[in-house]
């Protein structure tokens, strides 16, 4: 009978470990699955091209250089970086509220 007790709790304490063990495992890879939503780390690039472009326009506007056709093609470039921009300070500031 004593035999028994010993194995009976061997087994339940094998059993604890091994659920233990599983349910430990299961919520750190729950914790390593989730990602955080936001904008990719390259929004600095963005930022960096914008500042870069919108100085460029400034200079060239003031030049010799400047023609219609400079001023369209810095504006595609422009204008979506300026959207990226909006969409980085929005999402920034929702993520501080």
């Amino acid at each position: 009978m004593e035999n028994v007790c010993k194995m009976l709790t061997s087994i339940i304490s094998t059993t604890s470990a091994v659920s233990s063990a599983a349910s430990s495992a299961a919520s750190s890879a729950a914790v390593s699955m989730t990602t955080g939503i936001g904008l990719p780390e390259y929004g600095v690039l963005a930022v960096i091209a914008l500042i870069f472009l919108l100085s460029a326009k400034e200079i060239l506007s003031a030049s010799k250089y400047w023609k219609k056709s400079l001023c369209a093609s810095l504006n595609m470039s422009i204008f979506p970086l300026l959207l990226a921009f909006a969409g980085i300070v929005i999402f920034k500031v929702a993520e501080i509220i």
